[in-house]
């Protein structure tokens, strides 16, 4: 038992570094989820554009035009729609926002995992995790500005 131990002294530095890790490894899983998930946002959609493109061609490219022609309207009426989309929610920017995110995480929770590791647990002070908790908030909020740098940029323009 530590000698200031009793009601309300508070962790011991290495049960605040187990907490910070664990917090830490629940930002990463929070990346990671919302990597995966824009990821394949991104990737359906842009599978989903090229295919109706290609197939809108290749039905104007038919002889006989009548039920097709519609069928190639319709296609080419959801890429223009997947093209609108697609910017506005910007998928792809938000999944390498979380893998940038994620790996940030990871190699925080690297270096805590080294620095429990490398110091005797009575030699593990609340100075040392403090600077690790300073990146854990720094990743964080480098993330949220991110974020909404992205979201409030305009849509680019089908031009551009």
């Amino acid at each position: 038992m530590r000698p200031d131990s009793g009601p309300g002294a508070g962790p011991s530095p290495g049960e605040a570094a187990a907490f910070l890790l664990d917090k830490i490894r629940q930002g990463n899983g929070y990346a990671r989820g919302r990597k995966r998930r824009f990821r394949r946002s991104a990737s359906v959609t842009k599978v989903a554009t090229l295919a109706l493109s290609a197939a809108s061609t290749v039905i104007l490219g038919f002889q006989d035009l009548n039920t097709w022609a519609d069928v190639a309207l319709g296609c080419v009426a959801l890429v223009t729609l997947l093209g609108a989309i697609e910017p506005f929610f910007n998928w792809r920017s938000r999944w390498v926002l979380m893998e940038d995110a994620q790996y940030r995480f990871q190699r925080l929770a690297d270096d805590l995992e080294y620095l429990m590791a490398s110091t005797g647990p009575d030699e593990l002070t609340f100075d040392q995790l403090s600077e690790i908790f300073g990146r854990y908030q720094a990743i964080w909020d480098d993330l949220s500005r991110t974020w909404l740098e992205h979201r409030r940029e305009p849509a680019p323009s089908a031009n551009a």
